[in-house]
């Protein structure tokens, strides 16, 4: 969906739509953990995650697909959650945050969406992983 469309991106399931619905969401986060995989700046968030990650793509392609309008299918199998407190526990620094946000990057390049959609979706998904870097290190400051 481009910009010339009378619905906006972020209204209603129009965001949702342009992924791609639940298959185009799930190409992209197969994507992105690819990527997470392979490029030498995400290392260290890869280290953060499990060796296998069937578990950690489905709950990604579920969160955001509800968080892109959609059907809530993380809710629907795995319940509530608040993505900053969530990751609270996980050393999170600008350079995880960047990280998370150049491999989402590189897995959006590979993506058949509109350019201005792709663009939307980094300015998007920074307000999140901005979060999860101050819920880490608000998290950090109190344990010490």
């Amino acid at each position: 969906m481009t910009q010339e469309n009378t619905v906006a991106y972020g209204v209603g399931d129009a965001s949702f739509k342009a992924a791609g619905e639940y298959e185009g969401i799930k190409t992209l986060v197969d994507a992105f953990y690819d990527a997470m995989d392979v490029l030498p700046v995400a290392k260290t968030i890869r280290a953060m995650h499990p060796a296998d990650l069937e578990m950690t793509r489905d709950k990604l392609t579920r969160f955001l697909c509800g968080w892109l309008g959609g059907p809530r299918l993380f809710r629907e199998k795995y319940g509530p959650i608040a993505i900053p407190s969530a990751h609270s526990h996980m050393p999170i620094a600008e350079a995880e945050r960047d990280a998370w946000l150049a491999c989402m990057e590189d897995a959006l390049k590979s993506q058949p969406y509109a350019d201005d959609f792709k663009q939307y979706m980094l300015v998007q998904l920074a307000v999140p992983a901005e979060r999860c870097r101050m819920a880490s290190q608000a998290a950090a400051k109190s344990n010490t």
